[in-house]
């Protein structure tokens, strides 16, 4: 079995994913397995508005009723997935989408009583992802949940690829985004620690879009993932030499 790398793509960078971007994850299967985690949260955002379902959201994650989980099923493990498989394939890319229900994929468990149906991944099926990379097939994953009794859950995207990553004991975890990487001074800061981060975030360094991006791979470093590297979605992000371009993130201290 050949290293993996876990790929995750936020919902607000999918459409502004680039033949590049493919081109990337081509140079990638030349050396690793991959595995795809997406979101799809402006796909969501927007059915609920055609709805008239307000969205509410506590420390950053979608409060999900009976009502809303419809929605998120049908966007996350529809639209949005078979779109990103239908782009792979487009681009010689042998993907198959799965949600995180399908064949236990990922087992869920309530994470907050008052977040409603938003759940936390208990386990990984690794032996399906492992059958399915024997077959040089790139799962895409959704990531809707789902507990002993059948129950499912919207499972944050962030935290699903880190599980999947953390489970496949996986080389790297990707952070997909519209930007090269973190810049200090104008410069791309190749590598840096949880401390480091935060510590530019408090001093400003690090503003805007980029927050939630570095707060996303320092969330995604919580459990057995040792490092994230945050790598640009629009350009592309591997070097001629074959080696992955971006900031690369290690575990230093946890985030409260």
């Amino acid at each position: 079995m050949r290293d993996i790398v876990v790929v995750k793509c936020g919902g607000s960078i999918l459409e502004s994913l680039t033949d590049a971007f493919f081109t990337s994850l081509r140079e990638l299967q030349k050396t690793y397995d991959l595995v795809v985690v997406h979101g799809g949260g402006p796909e969501i955002d927007a059915m609920l508005g055609q709805l008239n379902i307000p969205v509410q959201k506590k420390n950053g994650l979608r409060i999900t009723t009976k009502e809303i989980l419809d929605v998120v099923q049908m966007k996350l493990c529809g639209t949005v997935n078979k779109n990103l498989v239908a782009q792979c394939e487009k681009n010689n890319i042998s993907a198959i989408g799965l949600a995180g229900c399908d064949g236990k994929l990922l087992q869920a468990k309530p994470l907050d009583q008052e977040l409603g149906f938003v759940g936390d991944v208990e386990a990984v099926n690794v032996v399906l992802l492992q059958s399915l990379l024997s077959q040089q097939l790139v799962p895409i994953i959704s990531p809707i949940g789902m507990d002993r009794e059948g129950q499912l859950y919207n499972i944050n995207g962030d935290t699903a690829a880190a599980a999947v990553a953390s489970s496949l004991q996986a080389k790297h975890l990707l952070l997909v985004t519209d930007v090269p990487g973190v810049l200090y001074n104008g410069e791309l800061l190749h590598e840096a620690e949880e401390e480091q981060l935060l510590q530019l975030i408090t001093d400003g360094v690090i503003t805007g879009g980029m927050i939630p991006k570095v707060k996303a791979a320092l969330a995604s470093l919580q459990g057995e993932t040792e490092e994230v590297v945050i790598v640009d979605g629009v350009n592309g992000f591997i070097n001629k030499d074959g080696t992955i371009v971006g900031t690369k993130v290690l575990k230093g201290v946890r985030v409260q």
